[in-house]
């Protein structure tokens, strides 16, 4: 429990920094990213454990990586109901950042992500199970070792198939200065 109440903090801390070097308050930040402003608030303070949808609507706001908002801490896990992903490695240099995430789909469940970007690539290779996955409206059906990648600049859907659990690892890649590279 004082490991979890230690990320909460910190996440909230990341979150509280970020939002005050992009001059907003905490009333602007919940309404651009379609956040409740005392749900926002008890993040920030470390005592509300954030949804990945939450994260993601956030991060996206404040033009930052999901990871930076996770601390960069690999091992971290976040969800939204249907989906799980675990931050398993995030680097940052001069051409961008790229994390790497170990996503586990629930069965029944179509996980919506909102658009991240023209500045962001997403790549999803599924390691157990069937999944579709990709732009809304564009997806691909993928079985195990199969793999695609897509532009996230607009809504994008991940759902297992075969009524299974669906294990993959998805490699977000924001690039420096906001010029994306075709998947």
């Amino acid at each position: 429990m004082a490991q979890q109440d230690g990320l909460r903090a910190a996440v909230g801390e990341r979150l509280r920094r970020a939002r005050v070097a992009h001059g907003l308050s905490v009333g602007a930040l919940a309404a651009r990213a379609g956040v409740g402003k005392g749900s926002l608030s008890e993040i920030e303070h470390g005592s509300r454990n954030p949804t990945l949808s939450t994260l993601y609507a956030l991060a996206n706001t404040l033009e930052v990586p999901l990871s930076e908002l996770l601390a960069d801490r690999p091992g971290t896990e976040v969800a939204s109901p249907g989906i799980t992903a675990r931050l398993l490695e995030s680097t940052t240099d001069a051409e961008g950042t790229v994390e790497v995430y170990a996503l586990t789909l629930e069965p029944g469940a179509v996980h919506v992500s909102a658009a991240h970007g023209p500045h962001v690539v997403e790549h999803l290779l599924v390691t157990r199970g069937a999944a579709r996955v990709g732009r809304a409206g564009a997806e691909t059906d993928l079985t195990t070792g199969a793999g695609t990648a897509w532009t996230s600049d607009t809504e994008h859907t991940y759902r297992a198939l075969d009524g299974r659990p669906a294990a993959a690892v998805l490699v977000v890649r924001t690039a420096a200065g906001g010029e994306p590279r075709t998947p």
